[in-house]
């Protein structure tokens, strides 16, 4: 037995699909059910998964499938809409409905509110995208303060960040290869001041040199440890670093 919210999003996405032929965005999701965040459709989509109602498939944005609908159909409670309702012809302004809504079931486009964007990102012409700033090329001799370029952006799948303020940086040199990092790559950086131990981390060395590395806590110092054999770990008194971010995600281009 599906819950009021549980049975509302589950038409959402059946009508958008029938309509659309691709699944909502989350945003989507949020806005036509008006709740405040996206962490409370991820539980009920995780709940309609869980009952068999729907499938997530992998390596695929906007990937939702219905797999079956609930058997009161007919009766089921509907999503409010600021779109005119289809007709009997299954027509609207929008045009053809793709497929044969189930009887008693007349979809609906709730229309998104994308305004409320992450901090530090501005929304890219794609509902499933973001726009964060290229900060530039990380190298040696360079705060990530005096990279900062608002002038240049790179677009980012939403779902490769959370919340927070995040850039973007490209990779300058192969410190990290074997971490699967190259030369060239476009790295996500979640800004913060602090990361767990393990965690591979944009670090500022007294001020003035700006790097990525992985963080290592040694005692009462800090190591910055490379990912190639090559190149030597840096120690360093707490003092003389300072986290100026964490990574998240990588971008390539071949």
């Amino acid at each position: 037995m599906l819950t009021k919210k549980q049975h509302e999003l589950l038409l959402f996405i059946h009508g958008h699909l029938q309509r659309h032929g691709v699944s909502p965005s989350f945003d989507e999701m949020k806005d036509a059910l008006a709740l405040k965040s996206k962490s409370g459709i991820h539980r009920l989509i995780t709940g309609l998964e869980e009952r068999g109602f729907i499938k997530r498939l992998p390596h695929r944005a906007r990937a939702v499938e219905v797999t079956r609908l609930p058997e009161d159909l007919g009766t089921a409670p509907q999503v409010a809409s600021s779109q005119p309702a289809l007709d009997q012809t299954g027509m609207d302004h929008a045009g053809p409905v793709i497929g044969n809504p189930k009887p008693g079931f007349a979809p609906r486009v709730i229309q998104g509110d994308f305004s409320g964007s992450l901090p530090g990102a501005q929304p890219a012409n794609d509902s499933e995208a973001l726009q964060l700033p290229l900060y530039g090329r990380i190298a040696a001799g360079t705060p990530i303060e005096a990279l900062r370029d608002y002038s240049t952006h790179v677009d980012v799948p939403s779902a490769m960040i959370g919340t927070g303020e995040h850039y973007a940086l490209e990779v300058d040199g192969d410190s990290m290869v074997d971490a699967g990092i190259l030369d060239g790559d476009t790295v996500l950086i979640e800004r913060c001041d602090s990361a767990d131990n393990g965690a591979i981390v944009v670090a500022l060395i007294d001020k003035e040199e700006a790097t990525l590395k992985r963080l290592r806590r040694k005692g009462g110092a800090i190591a910055l440890e490379p990912a190639n054999q090559a190149y030597e770990t840096r120690i360093f008194p707490p003092e003389r670093v300072t986290i100026q971010g964490r990574l998240v995600g990588l971008l390539r281009r071949y």
